[in-house]
This record gives C-alpha cells, sequence and structure tokens, in this order.
C-alpha cells in the first residue's frame, strides 16, 4: 500500500476556491492510478477526478467538469485538485486513493484502490 496524506479543505462561500493536495509516500511502487473521490453524508462515495500512466490519462466527473482541474507530480509524487467555482453540492470529505501495481487505468469504483487517505472536509455555503 501508499501511505497517502491530504491537505487543503476547508470552508468556502459558493463561487469560491479551494486547492487539495495529497502527498505520497512509504511505497515501493508508482500506483498506475491516483485519484480523487468525495462522499456526501448519506450519500456514497464518487470519483471527482484521477490521473492514469496508462497513457497520461486525466478523468474529470461532468458534475465538477469545467470548475476542478487534476493534476499529478510525479517528481513530488504527489496528487493535487484545484476546485474553482465551488457550489454548495460540492460539500463532502475528499479522499485521495491510489491503486495498486497490478491494476491498470482508472475506474470510478473505491474497490479498484488499496490506499486510502484520512479525508479532508470542503464545506461549501450559499
Amino acid at each position: 500500500q501508499v501511505h497517502l496524506v491530504e491537505s487543503g479543505g476547508g470552508s468556502v462561500q459558493a463561487g469560491g476556491s479551494l486547492s487539495l493536495s495529497c502527498a505520497a509516500s512509504a511505497y515501493s511502487y508508482r500506483p498506475n492510478c491516483m485519484a480523487w473521490f468525495r462522499q456526501a453524508p448519506g450519500k456514497e462515495r464518487e470519483r471527482v477526478a484521477a490521473v492514469s500512466t496508462v497513457g497520461a490519462s486525466i478523468y474529470i466527473a461532468d458534475s465538477v467538469k469545467g470548475r476542478f482541474t487534476v493534476s499529478r507530480d510525479y517528481a513530488k509524487n504527489a496528487l493535487y485538485l484545484q476546485m474553482n467555482i465551488l457550489v454548495p453540492e460540492d460539500t463532502a470529505v475528499y479522499y485521495c486513493a491510489a491503486s495498486p501495481p497490478q491494476h491498470r487505468g482508472c475506474s470510478g469504483s473505491p474497490a479498484w484502490y488499496n490506499s486510502w487517505g484520512q479525508g479532508t472536509q470542503v464545506t461549501v455555503s450559499s
């Protein structure tokens, strides 16, 4: 597994911006996929964005497309999520996730990932 630590959550008014960071450490392999998920109270965990080394592909969920940007710094072993034009519906705990070495590419299923950060709260008020 990979040790993941998120940072950068907080509270913001609608229309504002936040940046999330995920630092990876204590790993013996480079995960093919690193992703951001979020989970709001009473809802399932959903994938927001992901970056895969397979074809250098990037995924952005339709619900945040045009507002969120994901990037990955391989030299720093980090994953980032820039969130702009935030809306109350973006309120959730945001998690960083990494896939095991046998999994190629990314998936929207949380079961695809074997490493998770502790989560960081993002609250958007109207």
